[in-house]
Formats: C-alpha cells, structure tokens, sequence
C-alpha cells in the first residue's frame, strides 16, 4: 500500500531531523508524500522543498499553529499546501516567533525559582539555533535525569497550570485560518481526538470552527486509536469536511513514532492529499474568477 504522512517536524521546531534530512528519510521510506508541518514557523520549508527528490516523493509545504480554544485554552491548526512565501503568513509566524522569544527567559527564571538551576543558552543548545519551545526544555531536563520522558517533564512542569508553564500569545481560531487561508492554504484541525471533547462538545466545536473557515480534521494520528480514527471520518462525512492524517514524526523526541506508520498500525492513503488538492482548488476558484482579464 502507498503511503503519505502529513504531520511531521524538523529542527525547524521540535523536531531532531533537518528538513533536508527529514525528506530522504521520508523516500527512504518509500512515501508518496510528506508534509513538513513545524509549530509556528516555515523557516523549514525553503530546505525541505529543495530536496525533495526528482520522482517518486512529493514534498507539501505545511505548518501548525497554535490557537486560543479548546478544553485546555490551546489547539492546533494544520495549514496544508500552503504558499510559504505569502507575506501575511510570514508576518503572522514572525509575531508568533517574538512571542515565544519572550516568553522562553520566563520559563528559565520559573525553573530557577523552583532550585532547577537552567540557562537560556543551555535551552538554546538543544533548539540547534532553531525556534525554542517546551519541548527543548523538556530535553534539558530529561538529559538531567530529572524526568523519564516528554510526557513526565510537561505533567510535572511544562503542561498548563505546572510550576514552570508561562502562557503566551496564540492567535484566535479565527485568526490562524485565515493566515492559512491567504497563503491559499487548506486549515485543518490537528488530532482532534486529543482535546478529550465527547462527540456531541467536538462537533459542536467542529461547526463553530468551520464559520471561521475550518476546511479539514485529523482523522488518522497516531494517537488515535481505530474506533477515533472512524468516528472522526464519519464526523468529516457528515459535516462535508476533507480528512487529512499523518504521524506527528518528530524524530528523537518521539522516537516510538515512525515516519509513514506512527507506531506501526496508521495508513494514510494518497487519496487523502488529493481531497486536500481537490478542496483547495474548490477554495481558490472564486479567487481566479476574480482577477481581470488580460
């Protein structure tokens, strides 16, 4: 069976490949397609887009945005096929990334209060010179020994509402779709079988998210078991939303997550992306009708 992932990460973000990396692995693999999706930034992109392969692996551009929402105040958004070089979207990631620049130098002095001595440069160090979020303080402390994996190090003090979390700037729903929606992307809700809503609180979440513009969900994840994975579809069917799934590959981080598989049992077909390519043709068809003749 062909497959595609569309949820995966570099070092752009949190990831431990290199975008360059990321796309061999990926034909290595033998997918058909690859998202590179990094939280709130694209710098990744330019790379990934250049390797990839003559044939046999389409590289799609994408990111993941965090926006305000949701049972924990936070949800992600995929924006997938998007023009990476929009200045709208440049400018709304480039806010993103300021924001988390001020907000990283709060989460040190929080981690200083409690006795856990920490630098920003020692944070930085596991970012490689790329955007620094929790994850890569989550690293600092598991290279420690002060905690056993990721899970543990946001449960305990990265998560919303432990000692080290600091919030910050996220835009509205609204907001982020329409970034995506510029750049003539196709707004998709990340994995939404991890917000723990019941079905009747996800839909209804659901249908306010699509008069903002939502085009999509996550149905298969790796995070998400079959029967979430089919209730999710059935929920996309009913509500006239595309489907799109990857494996949220970041590498080391997640090292029991696979590129193409997550952790062994996720197929995402090619057709997938081509309900995505076919839902955005149907978006920016208005568009093209528009503009004058020559």
């Amino acid at each position: 069976m062909e497959l595609i992932d569309l949820h995966t990460h570099t070092t752009a973000s949190d990831g431990s490949l290199q975008p360059a990396e990321l796309v061999r692995a990926a034909a290595a693999a033998g997918l058909k397609a690859l998202a590179v999706t990094d939280h709130d930034t694209i710098d990744g992109l330019a790379e990934a887009l250049a390797a990839q392969p003559a044939e046999g692996l389409e590289v799609v551009a994408g990111v993941e945005i965090s926006v305000q929402g949701g049972p924990t105040g936070s949800m992600h958004m995929l924006g997938l096929l998007v023009d990476h070089t929009h200045a709208g979207l440049v400018e709304g990631l480039e806010r993103l990334k300021r924001a988390r620049a001020e907000r990283n130098p709060k989460i040190v002095e929080k981690f200083n209060q409690l006795g856990i001595s920490m630098t920003m440069a020692e944070v930085e160090a596991f970012a490689g010179g790329e955007l620094v979020g929790r994850p890569h303080f989550a690293q600092v402390l598991l290279k420690r020994g002060i905690v056993r994996d990721r899970g543990e190090a946001f449960a305990r003090y990265l998560g919303n509402g432990a000692p080290a979390y600091v919030s910050k700037f996220r835009f509205s729903p609204a907001e982020g779709m329409s970034m995506i929606l510029a750049a003539g992307g196709v707004p998709v809700l990340a994995h939404p079988g991890m917000l723990k809503l019941s079905e009747p609180d996800l839909e209804r979440l659901v249908r306010e998210l699509m008069q903002n513009g939502l085009q999509g969900i996550e149905a298969f994840y790796s995070e998400h078991d079959q029967p979430t994975r089919r209730a999710l579809a059935s929920l996309a069917g009913r509500l006239g939303l595309v489907i799109s799934g990857g494996t949220d590959f970041h590498g080391q981080p997640k090292p029991d997550i696979r590129l193409g598989v997550g952790k062994g049992d996720l197929r995402v077909p090619p057709s997938v992306l081509a309900g995505l390519k076919q839902r955005r043709e149907v978006m920016l068809a208005p568009r093209r009708e528009a503009l004058p003749c020559s």
